[in-house]
């Protein structure tokens, strides 16, 4: 598991590779991640945008931006968390993700949190040693 702590907002992620969606011979990868979000301070936040970076092992990067995650826009006051899975696929065997959440307080402060980098690997990523 991966994790990140902004403001006392903590983000946590476990990604998973999913052969079943998974493709080797048509360079077709897939991985689901679930994220936790826990706010773990004093005032009550909402999460407004996304901003992801995607990088391959190629080193190409996509970058996804947008409103909330998997459609919603949650909001945690304090001691509250929020889970949601989602996915991504990739070109090649690994990579990783890293990103951000622009929040609002309940005071209109707009403020950014981490989320921690991460790897996305599969088992057809493993390397031989002679």
């Amino acid at each position: 598991m991966y994790r990140a702590v902004t403001r006392q907002i903590e983000v946590t992620v476990e990604p998973n590779f999913l052969p079943e969606r998974s493709s080797v011979d048509k360079g077709q990868y897939f991985w689901s991640y679930t994220i936790v979000i826990t706010n773990t301070g004093a005032e009550t936040v909402q999460l407004r945008t996304r901003h992801w970076i995607i990088t391959d092992a190629t080193g190409r990067k996509q970058e996804v931006r947008g409103e909330g995650v998997v459609g919603e826009q949650p909001v945690l006051a304090p001691g509250e968390r929020f889970e949601y899975t989602s996915g991504v696929p990739l070109p090649t065997a690994s990579g990783f993700m890293t990103g951000r959440y622009q929040m609002v307080s309940e005071s209109g402060e707009r403020f950014e949190i981490d989320v921690p980098t991460f790897s996305l690997d599969s088992p057809d990523n493993k390397r031989v040693l002679n």
